[in-house]
Parts: C-alpha cells; structure tokens; sequence
C-alpha cells in the first residue's frame, strides 16, 4: 500500500492567498530539480491528461519561463512566470500569470506571486508554496478554474516520477 504524503492546502481571503505544504519521498535535490529543470517539469506540471511543454526557460533572478499547457485536443493555454529571487536549493519566488505564446501576460485572467520553499526532511522533503493574489476577485477566479484539484493532480504526478528516479 502507498504511504499518504502531507498535502494541506489553505485559502486566506483576508490576505488574497494560498498556501500549499506538500511532501514528497524524495530528497531534496531531486525534487528542487523538478521544479526547477523544464525537461522534469513538462513531465509533471500539468495535471493529466494535460502535458506542460516548455518553450523557454532561464531559472535565474529576473529569468523566465514561457510554457504552455497542451490539452488532448491540442488546445494550448499559455503562462509565464518570471523569476524574482532565487536562493538555490531553499526558495525561489516569482510572478506567475496568463500569456499568449510570445510571453505577454493577459490582464483580464489572475496573476499572482509565487514564494517556493524547500525542506529536508531526510528521505521526504516538504515543499511550501505561497501564492499572493492582487485582489479577492483573481484569487477566486482561480479557485473556480480548479486550481487545487489540477495542481493535486499534478503533484500526484511528480511522485510518480520521483519514484521512478528511486527504483
């Protein structure tokens, strides 16, 4: 039987935010690798049947990475996020938000910040993401888009792609 990973996730409306805690049973450089190398990350990003595939990727402080979630129908639904500050192997935080296929963020839909932090746990880490939106209205668009239950799905495909890099 597999063993259940933490996963908590938290919405504040007074703050505008969201707050993740995941584990994963994989040690830390493996998983910061997965959320930060884009060969790993369009292997999990999007929640199935859905594929993440990279466009462009520059993980470092003013960086960006320009990607696209493909559909099964090929329908394409692009984001770009833009890295702020980069501590390597701790956190990484940056603003994530709707695009078109060049890399310009659509205004109409949410765009939020992003704070990734990473802890050893020994053979598990745990990955805390805070997620700030501008006002109550982008943070309850995305909940509505089903946000928890993609990225759920999602982080359920990383483990197992982390566990597969075990065996």
């Amino acid at each position: 039987m597999k063993k259940a990973l933490l996963m908590d996730f938290a919405v504040d409306k007074s703050t505008n935010s969201i707050t993740v805690t995941r584990a994963f049973a994989a040690e830390l450089p493996l998983v910061w690798d997965a959320f930060t190398k884009s060969e790993i990350l369009d292997q999990w990003w999007a929640p199935k049947p859905w594929k993440a595939r990279t466009k462009t990727m520059d993980f470092r402080a003013g960086g960006h990475w320009l990607y696209a979630m493909v559909g099964p129908e090929g329908e394409e639904h692009w984001g770009m996020a833009t890295y702020k500050a980069i501590q390597p192997k701790e956190s990484f935080t940056g603003l994530d938000g709707f695009s078109d296929a060049e890399g310009n963020i659509n205004p109409e839909l949410p765009q939020s910040e992003w704070e990734n932090r990473f802890e050893d746990n020994g053979d598990q880490t745990l990955v805390t993401i805070h997620i700030t939106y501008g006002d109550l209205t982008q943070l309850e668009a995305t909940i509505q888009m089903g946000f928890k239950e993609g990225l759920s799905m999602a982080m359920e495909g990383l483990d197992d792609i982390l566990a597969a890099q075990k065996s």
